[in-house]
């Protein structure tokens, strides 16, 4: 059990990076668009610094592992969220769909995160724990700032919408 369980820890752990390397290259292209929100752009800059510490981290484990990234599967992934971040970008309303888009990417990554902690106590490679703990309480942190924030992001839109009409 413990070595399937490492296989699939590894395997995990690779399709993490991807995962990070996808939201990296997102919060970088929406942190330039947000000009006109500059606390989101804040916290879109505060997680795009995290999100390169999480991939730093990733790597760490794979390499207690003795495995390495997959630069196959980040550069898919990448290319899918390249194409996701082009078709928001065209829209009116492109910071209510990335605001959607972020939400539900964190809980993707929270999924991902304790589905990987669960994996550590069955192939018992607890040495890898605190550095995926860490990167799961940063993604639950960026879900409840954008649950927090999504009432007043949708006002602020609209407030912005209502100046535009009116100039």
């Amino acid at each position: 059990m413990s070595h399937t369980a490492t296989l699939v820890l590894a395997t995990g752990l690779r399709n993490a990076h991807g995962m990070e390397s996808q939201a990296l290259e997102l919060l970088e292209r929406q942190a330039s668009r947000l000009e006109e929100y500059p606390e989101v752009q804040a916290q879109i800059q505060h997680h795009l610094a995290q999100t390169g510490r999480q991939l730093d981290r990733l790597e760490q484990c794979l390499d207690a592992l003795g495995e390495d990234a997959s630069t196959v599967k980040d550069g898919a992934l990448a290319t899918l969220g390249n194409l996701m971040a082009l078709s928001n970008a065209m829209a009116e309303d492109e910071i209510l769909k990335n605001t959607f888009a972020n939400y539900s990417f964190e809980h993707y990554e929270i999924a991902a995160y304790k589905s990987l902690l669960t994996l550590c106590e069955i192939a018992t490679q607890r040495s890898i724990v605190p550095l995926l703990q860490q990167s799961l309480d940063e993604e639950e942190a960026m879900a409840k700032w954008l649950k927090d924030n999504l009432s007043r992001v949708t006002k602020d839109f609209v407030l912005k919408l209502e100046r535009k009409a009116a100039a």
